[in-house]
């Protein structure tokens, strides 16, 4: 319908056109390391391509972040995903796409069918291991759930949280290898670094094993319906209609997703006790439900400029599609991902807008990315008076270093023709009204 088209301008140029560039999160902020290996990491320092055909993305950087991604080669490839799923449902998802697996992508399908085996087999050890105690862990205190739409901010806000020492959260390896937590985690983050990816495909934003990361991986990859399906299927979208906000899930599938999220929420709580912090955008959309799982949860909510959060989504999913996909994206894809995301955007919204009245205060705070960005520290400090979180004067060092490890970062630039700035204004105009866009 509306393919974005980017491009890198001079300020001369840029005056010459009504219609400026909007920056667009390219991660956010890059994460940085700040308590050696159990922290958020640092960009990796590449940047990708909207759309190779036709649209190149602008990336400002110091000159100091430039040569050094200049002096090292990255690395692009890393695993699908559903590699870290079980055989069932790899084999449940293989029903439902009649095998339609095209042939540049059959060996990785066999190293999924032989990954799924392996893991089904190591969740039956760890059952046999550690089950009962799992199953009668307590979750005492309730999780800190960082909600908002994709490219909002949510990562940074998340990486930034996930720095104070009193919380634990979910890493990139319990979220891409949920079946194996408890059993491999050290095999992997001391002898097979190279099986993680180096950087997200959509950004520069480093990741590794210990990284925060979104539960809703571990969610799809242990069988409960998820839109992040319809990353390694373009072809066969969508695979699980309404499990946005679990509106499309029948009964049972409503008891199964309830009963595998909080099992996977025990698994963390078993691993580490500490109060979680959990991110993963679909959770916009599901505050009714997790509050009947976590009564006292809490929540904060980060927006941003929608002309800035369309084509960046936009450009994620082709990306993360480019990277997961066991079938060649549609040739429309560019297109029919425009109306997809605005119709999604306005989706989760209307939900956040529903579940309003059930956040009481103390349980709910909002915050513009805009904001996290101008004054991080003054915005962190609100969180935690608005949420009654302790210890923020102890997490402060720990801010401190993260923001001065990520100092000097510029998001890309994304030029939107006239068409496009106003048909984001016109679908998304409810938000811009209310948060001052």
């Amino acid at each position: 319908m509306l393919p974005v088209s980017t491009q890198s301008r001079t300020e001369g140029q840029r005056e010459e056109n009504n219609t400026p560039p909007v920056a667009v999160a390219q991660g956010d902020v890059p994460s940085a390391a700040l308590s050696g290996a159990e922290r958020p990491g640092p960009y990796s320092g590449r940047s990708p391509l909207l759309n190779a055909q036709t649209s190149h993305v602008s990336n400002s950087r110091t000159a100091a972040g430039a040569n050094a991604s200049a002096s090292r080669r990255r690395r692009r490839w890393a695993p699908r995903f559903f590699e870290g799923t079980d055989i069932f449902t790899w084999l449940r998802y293989l029903y439902r796409v009649r095998g339609r697996i095209d042939p540049p992508y059959w060996y990785i399908a066999g190293i999924i069918t032989l990954t799924s085996t392996v893991n089904l087999m190591l969740r039956y050890l760890r059952q046999g291991w550690h089950g009962d105690r799992i199953r009668q862990t307590v979750v005492s205190q309730p999780p800190l759930f960082v909600v908002g739409h994709w490219r909002t901010g949510t990562t940074l806000l998340h990486d930034l949280l996930a720095c104070d020492p009193q919380f634990s959260y979910p890493d990139f390896f319990a979220c891409f290898n949920p079946n194996q937590v408890l059993l491999t985690e050290g095999f992997f983050r001391n002898y097979a670094h190279f099986l993680a990816p180096e950087q997200r495909p959509m950004d520069n934003m480093a990741v590794g094993w210990n990284k925060p990361q979104e539960d809703e991986f571990a969610l799809c990859l242990l069988g409960v319906p998820s839109p992040y399906a319809d990353l390694a299927f373009p072809r066969s979208a969508p695979l699980a209609p309404g499990a946005l906000d679990l509106s499309g899930l029948s009964e049972h599938q409503l008891r199964l997703w309830k009963r595998t999220f909080q099992r996977y929420v025990q698994l963390l709580s078993y691993r580490d006790p500490r109060p979680l912090v959990l991110k993963s955008p679909p959770h916009t959309a599901r505050v009714p439900i997790l509050l009947e799982l976590f009564p006292k949860a809490r929540f904060v909510h980060i927006v941003r400029d929608p002309r800035v959060v369309v084509p960046s989504t936009v450009h994620m999913i082709q990306s993360m599609t480019r990277s997961h996909c066991l079938q060649r994206p549609p040739e429309t894809l560019e297109n029919d991902l425009w109306e997809r995301v605005l119709t999604q955007y306005e989706l989760l919204y209307r939900r956040w807008e529903q579940a309003r009245p059930l956040l009481p205060s103390g349980q709910m705070h909002e915050l513009r990315y805009e904001d996290l960005i101008r004054d991080p520290l003054g915005q962190l400090r609100q969180v935690y008076q608005a949420l009654g979180l302790a210890h923020f004067e102890r997490a402060l060092p720990h801010f401190q270093r993260y923001l001065q490890q990520t100092a000097g970062y510029e998001t890309n630039k994304y030029h939107l023709t006239a068409e496009q700035r106003a048909l984001i204004e016109q679908r998304c105009a409810a938000i811009i009204q209310r948060y001052g866009y």
